[in-house]
C-alpha cells in the first residue's frame, strides 16, 4: 500500500460505512472487531480496524469511549479521473443516495465534468473527469 489513505473514525457505523463504500467502489474489505482484538472499551461487534483496498482505499474504525465522532469540515475526497466517466457518474449517483448533492456532476465552462456530493455518512466527495 502506498500513498495517502484516509482513516475515518465513525460513531458506531464503521461496518455500515465500509460495506457501503465497497458496494460503491468495489475492492476487498477486511473488518476486525473490538472482540477480535480483545478490546473491552466498547461493544465487541464494533469495528476496531477496517480496510477497503482497491482503486479507492479507506481505513475506518468505530470510536471508543471519549473518541470524537467523525466530523469533516473544510475537506473533501477527490476522485477526479479515478475511473471511466460512466463509472464516475454511477459513483456520484450512488454516493448521493441518502446523502446530499452539493453541486451536481455537470459539464463545466473549461470543458471538464465535476460535481460534489456528501454521502449518508458525512463524507464529501469531488468526482469528475475530463472531456
Amino acid at each position: 500500500m502506498t500513498g495517502l489513505t484516509p482513516y475515518l473514525h465513525f460513531p458506531g457505523v464503521a461496518r455500515d460505512a465500509l460495506t457501503f463504500y465497497q458496494e460503491v467502489f468495489g475492492g476487498d474489505l477486511v473488518l476486525h472487531t473490538f472482540g477480535d482484538f480483545g478490546r473491552e472499551d466498547g461493544p465487541s461487534d464494533f469495528i476496531a480496524h477496517g480496510m477497503l483496498s482497491g482503486r479507492v482505499e479507506l481505513f475506518a474504525a468505530d470510536g471508543g469511549p471519549g473518541d470524537p465522532p467523525l466530523e469533516l469540515r473544510g475537506v473533501m475526497f477527490s476522485l477526479l479521473g479515478t475511473a471511466e466517466p460512466a463509472e464516475l457518474e454511477t459513483w456520484f449517483a450512488t454516493l448521493a443516495d441518502g446523502g446530499s448533492v452539493i453541486d451536481p456532476l455537470q459539464l463545466r465552462a473549461w470543458g471538464d465534468h465535476d460535481g460534489t456530493v456528501t454521502d449518508r455518512f458525512g463524507v464529501t466527495w469531488l468526482i469528475g473527469y475530463q472531456g
